[in-house]
Formats: C-alpha cells, structure tokens, sequence
C-alpha cells in the first residue's frame, strides 16, 4: 500500500442506489461513490469501484472488503455479494458483511431513535430499529404489512423507501426516502461489520422452481 496504508472497501447494492466507500484504516474516507438507478446494477457496481479506487487511491487494492448482505433487492444483493466475493479472492483482502438496514439508519441524519424501513413484495416492509448514540440495532429484522410494521415500530423518525407507508399506517412521525449510502459504514459497531459475507432475504423469493 502506499505509505504503507491499509484500505478499506465498503460497498453495497441492496437498494435502488449502488454505492461504494473507500477508508484508511484509521477510519478516515478517502472517497466515495453513490448513484441512484434503480436498475442495472450489474453494470454499474464494479466500474464504480473501479472509478473510486483510481481517483482514491491510485488503484492500489483494499486489504478489507465490508459488503451489504440484505435485507433488500434480491437481484442488487447477489450483485453485491458476487463482486465482493470476486475482489475478495483478486486481491486475497478479507471479506465481511454488514446489514443493509443498519447502514440504511446510519445513513440518516441526527441521532435520536430510528426505524429503517424498505419496500419489500407484496406491499410488505422490512423493518428493523436502532439507536443511534451509540449505534446498536434494538429490533431483530422483521417482514411486516405496513399496519403491523406501524404497531411494532414506535420510533417517530423513518427512513428508506418503505419510510412513507409505515409512517401513513402510523399517522405520526417522520419519513425520510433515503437510500444507505457506503460513506456511513464504519459508523457501524464492530459487531455490525463482521457477520458472514452471505445475503440476508428475510422472505422466500417469489420466483419458484417449476414442478418436475
């Protein structure tokens, strides 16, 4: 590395947005990228990170790799996980998972109390909530109708593309329509930065085999 720094990739692609951050070890951002474009991920991720690690760090390669695992987009999060996996094994750098939700409220401003929140099929949410000084996950991530999504989640501030339905089912609090965006991973406790490199669904696949 030059001057003899560590690097640390975080991407993610759980989301309409890919997006993709690049740190010194001591935590410091060296750059980042996030893009929303709802589809085409496939195209767009590596070439970002490509991109980043030219204008960042001169295209030297990042010893730790720290990647979204869900819940989220089926197809974004199999193109997360198989770039991570393949740079992992390119530039043998150690590869960890990090929750998309977690990195979703980190994203958010301020830090009071929070509930992510995405759209997931069938009209239904993922949700999770967290605290944010310090940052700890206080719920473990459910798939829920809005209604009930609303009854289980009391925090009044929301973010995330299901933000705006659960805040309707509610009648009260804040919704943000945010995207995570990578820049905000290492806001996340260690914990929440080392879990198994593997996608976290939460639901079936609505896609199903046909019968034999």
């Amino acid at each position: 590395m030059a001057g003899g720094t560590a690097l640390i990739l975080a991407l993610d692609s759980s989301t309409a947005a890919c997006t993709a951050a690049l740190f010194a070890d001591d935590g410091t951002l060296l750059g980042a990228r996030d893009e929303v474009i709802g589809r085409g991920h496939a195209e767009r991720l590596v070439p970002m990170i490509e991109e980043l690690l030219a204008d960042a760090a001169g295209g030297e390669a990042p010893n730790d790799i720290l990647v979204g695992v869900g819940p989220g987009s089926f197809t974004g999060l199999r193109v997360a996980l198989a770039a991570a996996h393949g740079l992992a094994i390119g530039w043998d750098a150690i590869l960890h998972g990090m929750p998309s939700l977690a990195l979703l409220a980190a994203s958010a401003p301020g830090d009071e109390p929070i509930v992510a929140a995405l759209a997931g099929g069938h009209g239904e949410l993922f949700v999770q909530s967290f605290d944010r000084a310090p940052f700890a996950a206080t719920s473990e991530v459910a798939n829920l109708a809005p209604a009930d999504a609303a009854a289980a989640f009391p925090a009044g501030l929301a973010v995330g593309s299901g933000a705006a339905a659960l805040v309707e089912a509610r009648g009260s609090g804040e919704a943000l329509d945010l995207v995570p965006s990578a820049r905000h991973a290492l806001r996340l406790p260690p914990e929440l930065r080392t879990l198994p490199a593997k996608p976290q669904y939460i639901r079936s696949p609505d896609a199903r085999p046909k019968a034999a």
